[in-house]
């Protein structure tokens, strides 16, 4: 089965229509995030669907259609089914392919070339929201 293809086409569905803080379809990141792990399989399936439940929640039953591990990271990536911020980003530092994903999702979002497309305080905001991300990941997301 090509789960890449499969993620692909979900993601597409989940967010169409939405757009990023830049007006930009949202659509996008996933993609940047995607392209970013390109070349490990599961990563690049879990890269697509790392928004899904937490931004698309009429879409969750469309992720219990593929593989448990890759479930398990994709739940590990929404802050739906955290608890706190500190809970969280140790689930995620826990788990290898969550933690590549997430890393990859940083990257994207704290991107300058993303984050000058926004009014100062918002880009502000968000590199420390980014930076804190990166420290409470551990010594390997800095």
């Amino acid at each position: 089965m090509d789960w890449i293809a499969r993620a692909r086409a979900l993601a597409a569905d989940a967010h169409a229509g939405q757009i990023d803080k830049a007006g930009a379809p949202y659509i996008g990141h996933v993609a940047r995030v995607a392209e970013r792990v390109r070349g490990d399989d599961d990563a690049e399936v879990v890269a697509w669907l790392h928004d899904v439940l937490e931004d698309c929640p009429g879409f969750a039953a469309q992720v219990q259609d593929f593989p448990p591990a890759i479930q398990h990271a994709v739940q590990l990536l929404s802050r739906n089914h955290s608890a706190d911020t500190a809970h969280y980003y140790a689930g995620i530092a826990a788990n290898p392919l969550a933690l590549k994903v997430k890393l990859a999702d940083i990257a994207d979002n704290a991107d300058e070339t993303r984050l000058s497309a926004l009014d100062a305080a918002t880009a502000e905001r968000l590199r420390g929201k980014y930076r804190a991300a990166r420290a409470q990941l551990g010594p390997t997301a800095v």
